[in-house]
């Protein structure tokens, strides 16, 4: 027999086969879905005040409740999913996900949606670490961060996709049949998960487990190699059976841990306020009603471009250099829309860049952690790092809101909301020289 054969040298030069396009289109359906059911609470909120006759400061803690559980999810999941799988944590959580959308349709109080939409954001908070984790393990090195991106971007169409069925939907079958459609199709998702995803051949090596099922899928990354002529199978990396969130701050990996949490923190705070708050930022500097939302689709596209193009860029420079020039001109665009509200065409052209800015370097953040981690806690730092930057979700509406309450002028606003981009451009730089100093231990960045 043959030397011992690392799985992850072999994922790394292999050519992308059918078994590794199939891991990754289905990562990117699980954040379609994923996205549809996010933002589904959003898109049916008015058609809900008018037919309950509530106000709607009453959905405000339904809106928090969802984040909540996405926070809760993504650091509770994440390490599940590194003792027991990727494939088992993901396929649960859309379940779950099925099972509480289906629920949530035949709602009847605002208290019930409450607990329906925590235990909801729960399973949703599941999603993405293990989604991208997969999905990344499955992935050539050479165009490892452009496939992460790529199923990345499946969130942002899931969002915006939505948008258009519920405006569709609403009128003709009522609120409910939103959530009827985000219950069938995770369920449908499971499905065929079920029968074709397989687990991580990363973790499944790391665990010492199935060694048949690692036989079959060394052959499906690689037909022209024999796995029976090789002694065993290794990962090249050191790691333990039990993932713990202490794991995070050794082996050189504790500042970037920190670092990370710090950059998702603020870039989601920017993304989340101006998410919610351009539309009325818009309208109040003079614009109709269709164009405020309009400006709104406008951030969301931007940031699809900028799934796919920074994706490519981040290949072939790698992601300090990428990340902190888009963190940089997030900042300036950012300040850019306090200033240019009253032009609409002007506005639109820097919504659109920080958009592009914002929401594509989210989604190289949801590629850098299962890029920096090892794969024994690979899933626990993804989760732990998109958990904390769920905090900031909650925080940027908030601050906004209350900002606004104050009645800050708007560029002044603005002013303060590209200060965070900034912290997040600082922050990304330090990452960078953190990571190199990783990749020297015993433990390296993958």
């Amino acid at each position: 027999m043959e030397s011992v054969l690392n799985v992850t040298d072999l994922i790394d030069r292999a050519r992308l086969g059918p078994a590794q396009v199939l891991v990754v289109v289905l990562c990117a359906m699980c954040m379609v879905v994923d996205g549809f059911d996010v933002q589904a609470m959003g898109y049916v909120a008015p058609a809900l005040i008018r037919q309950w006759g509530i106000q709607k400061a009453e959905l405000g803690p339904v809106f928090g409740a969802g984040l909540l559980g996405i926070t809760v999810g993504s650091l509770g999941l994440s390490l599940v999913a590194d003792r027991v799988g990727r494939r088992p944590v993901l396929i649960t959580a859309l379940a779950l996900l099925s099972v509480c959308m289906l629920a949530t349709a035949y709602a009847t109080s605002v208290s019930q949606l409450l607990v329906l939409r925590f235990v909801t954001g729960i399973a949703m908070g599941a999603v993405v670490p293990n989604a991208m984790a997969l999905t990344g393990e499955y992935s050539p090195a050479r165009i490892r961060v452009t496939l992460m991106m790529l199923a990345s971007s499946g969130f942002i169409l899931g969002g915006a996709l939505g948008g258009g069925l519920a405006a569709l939907l609403i009128p003709s079958f009522g609120w409910q049949s939103v959530f009827f459609a985000g219950a069938v199709a995770p369920a449908a998702l499971v499905g065929v998960m079920v029968l074709t995803v397989p687990e991580s051949l990363q973790f499944l090596v790391a665990r010492g487990r199935q060694i048949e099922t690692v036989r079959s899928l060394v052959r499906k990354v690689d037909p022209t190699l024999d796995p029976g002529s090789y002694a065993g199978f290794t990962v090249g990396q050191r790691g333990s059976s039990k993932a713990r969130i202490a794991d995070l701050f050794r082996d050189g990996l504790g500042l970037g841990t920190i670092l990370l949490w710090v950059i998702n923190f603020m870039n989601l705070l920017c993304a989340y306020f101006l998410a919610n708050w351009l539309p009325v930022v818009i309208s109040e500097a003079g614009h109709t009603a269709s164009e405020a939302v309009l400006a709104g689709t406008v951030f969301w596209v931007g940031g699809f471009v900028g799934n796919l193009l920074l994706g490519w860029l981040i290949d072939r420079h790698g992601f300090g250099p990428v990340l902190s020039a888009t963190f940089a001109v997030a900042a300036v665009s950012i300040a850019a829309i306090g200033q240019s509200q009253a032009t609409l065409v002007l506005a639109f052209i820097v919504i659109a860049a920080g958009g592009f800015c914002i929401l594509g370097a989210q989604s190289g953040l949801n590629a850098l952690g299962p890029t920096y981690y090892p794969v024994a806690v690979r899933a626990t730092g993804t989760g732990w790092a998109s958990g904390i930057g769920r905090l900031g979700s909650v925080v940027g509406p908030v601050v906004g809101g209350e900002l606004m309450r104050l009645s800050w002028p708007t560029s002044d606003l603005f002013w303060l909301t590209a200060i965070p981009a900034g912290l997040a451009m600082a922050a990304m730089l330090l990452f960078s020289r953190a990571a190199r100093t990783a990749a020297t231990l015993s433990i390296r960045p993958v």
